[in-house]
């Protein structure tokens, strides 16, 4: 599953995606041409801008639907190291868990470098990672090279890609954002194709160093990801003349204070415990992330278990792709008309019912036929599902936090993507049956749609009956102005009210 576009939404605290640089850029429609003079660009909504928008999708392609694919070469993994289901599935888990929980350090990167370096810098990490890891001798190596070293270079390339976005679209943001968001659904229709001609060419050493190579392209489209506006000067420290306490404890309160800064800005701790609202929804997503994206994992290896050929079970996988490609963006202009406000959370707790329901129907059959029709369904659910889980989160939370509260966010639903497919693997170790995997992801799935639909219901209920409740009749009453004793009541008639009505006053107070 990916994570849809948040940071366009953190641009509109005019926060700027590149450092300061000495010579501005002119926008335009063209490449970047340099400037002599600094110049403050606003979003063109188009020109270059569309670039940046093809560049984003194919960085999204190679990223967010990667973990995924990683199925294809499940059973190879597990007859070359001798391990179990539950060893193997750690690889994608970590590789997942690590792409979203490297988010506030991504942030910290994007602050200091900018997006076009911190994306170029992914696409070399998440390379080296995948190149490095064909050589490896066991599966603990791959824990660290695909897993961590991956999973960190897919997190520092995807993130300040969406971010970049969002300063070159704004009255097209809704647009970009949805036609961005077809890039996981393009990777997940089209890398199973590439994965299974590899591995049936190559092998799954082989595989992963020309994966690698691919993985390299987000470097290219990082390179095309200029900054619309060049950045702020940086502030200079003023030195105080005053007494300074010694070195050491200015050096303890720095760190302490830039880490309080830090954890506000990116992780909104103090939102959680403040806002419930935002605080069931972060719980409730974090419960579906325990089986959101094991049943992509475990699809392929479920099929070739049961004797299915391997370019047809990779088929079905393509299948999810194109069904979101198809359902996203009419979904997301669907979701933006005005009869849908306040309404996205059921909407959303809706969709999310039916993929977790839909799960059980592979415990029916491992036939083409049934999971293709399985495929179909989960696809569509999850469309609606990828469509509207940031949508409902914006309207959880203020804009001015929603940064933080998805920063925390991710490092939440990290953990239960960490041990879902863990889990999931020592179920099948201990049947030896794929089904229970399917129908522990259901039941997973939809209770926890459960949960949102009616945690929701009840706080609207909540609000709704306290703001058409009238106000309690042992309210204290509204203080009475005391008047002394030596106080006499009169009335002065004004000039205004003597021009409109000769027998108004004004009402004063005056001593005796």
């Amino acid at each position: 599953m990916a994570p849809k576009q948040p940071s366009s939404i953190e641009e509109q605290s005019g926060e700027l995606c590149e450092p300061e640089s000495e010579e501005g850029e002119k926008q335009g429609s063209g490449p970047p041409s340099d400037q002599a003079h600094p110049v403050a660009f606003d979003a063109p909504d188009g020109g270059w801008g569309w670039v940046v928008l093809v560049a984003t999708i194919v960085v999204l392609a190679l990223t967010l639907a990667f973990p995924s694919c990683i199925g294809i070469f499940y059973l190879d993994l597990q007859e070359e190291f001798q391990a179990s289901n539950s060893e193997t599935s750690w690889v994608p888990s970590i590789m997942t868990a690590v792409l979203h929980a490297g988010g506030p350090l991504c942030s910290v990167l994007v602050e200091r470098f900018g997006c076009r370096a911190t994306v170029i810098f992914g696409g070399v990490l998440s390379g080296f990672g995948m190149a490095v890891s064909s050589f490896s001798h066991s599966i603990v190596d791959l824990y660290i090279t695909t897993g961590v070293i991956t999973g960190l270079g897919f997190c520092f390339s995807f993130q300040p890609a969406v971010t970049i976005l969002g300063h070159y679209f704004v009255r097209r943001r809704p647009f970009a954002n949805a036609m961005s968001s077809t890039g996981t659904a393009l990777g997940l229709s089209t890398l199973p194709f590439l994965g299974d001609y590899l591995q049936s060419t190559l092998g799954w050493r082989g595989s992963f160093l020309v994966l690698g190579a691919v993985l390299l392209n987000c470097c290219v489209c990082g390179a095309l990801m200029r900054p619309v506006r060049p950045r702020k000067p940086r502030k200079t420290e003023v030195m105080s003349n005053g007494p300074r306490p010694p070195g050491k404890k200015i050096c303890m309160l720095g760190i302490f204070q830039s880490l309080r800064s830090s954890l506000r800005k990116h992780m909104a701790f103090d939102l959680f415990y403040s806002n419930l609202r935002f605080r069931v929804f972060s719980l409730g997503i974090t419960w579906m992330m325990l089986g959101f994206v094991v049943p992509l994992i475990y699809l392929v290896p479920y099929a070739s278990a049961h004797k299915m050929d391997p370019s047809r079970a990779a088929l079905l996988l393509s299948i999810l792709g194109f069904v979101n490609i198809i359902v996203r963006p009419p979904a997301g202009v669907l979701f933006s008309l005005p009869w849908f406000k306040g309404r996205h959370i059921y909407v959303f707790s809706a969709a999310l019912l039916i993929n977790g329901l839909s799960n059980s129907i592979c415990c029916i059959s491992a036939s083409f036929t049934v999971l293709l029709m399985y495929v179909l369904v989960y696809g569509l659910s999850m469309s609606v599902v990828g469509s509207l889980m940031f949508t409902v989160l914006m309207d959880t939370v203020e804009m001015s936090r929603f940064p933080s509260a998805l920063g925390l966010l991710s490092i939440m639903e990290s953990v239960t993507l960490l041990i879902g497919p863990p889990l999931a693997g020592i179920l099948v170790d201990r049947t030896d049956q794929y089904t229970y995997v399917f129908l522990a992801c259901s039941i997973s799935v939809a209770l926890s749609a459960l949960f949102l639909m009616v945690s929701f219901y009840w706080l609207d209920s909540r609000d709704a009956a306290q703001k058409n409740s009238p106000p309690a009749s042992g309210s204290p009453a509204k203080p009475a102005v005391s008047l002394p004793m030596d106080c006499q009541y009169s009335s002065v008639p004004t000039d205004g009210d003597t021009t409109n009505n000769p027998s108004s006053e004004e009402e004063k107070f005056t001593n005796v």
